[in-house]
């Protein structure tokens, strides 16, 4: 899983979290909240506290949900 928060107006990549940045072994949705939070981590070093989450195609279940509930719980506003 890849994760990036990205500026629409100019196309740029602010920030950016790969799953294989989590140091733990767990199951697919426990990674997610780790990603999540790694992300939200990484948002506030660039001062971003504001986000628009776009989840594309994909229901708002499993990995997808616990991305969001690991960057909300890291301190992200969706």
């Amino acid at each position: 899983m890849f994760l990036q928060l990205i500026d629409d107006e100019s196309g740029r990549t602010l920030v950016s979290a790969a799953v294989s940045e989590v140091k733990k072994s767990a199951t697919k949705t426990e990674l997610g909240q780790a990603l999540g939070e790694l992300l939200a981590q990484k948002a506030k070093a660039q001062k971003i506290a504001q986000v628009v989450f776009d989840r594309s195609a994909y229901r708002y279940h499993g990995r997808v949900k616990a991305v969001a509930d690991g960057a909300r719980s890291g301190g992200l506003e969706f």
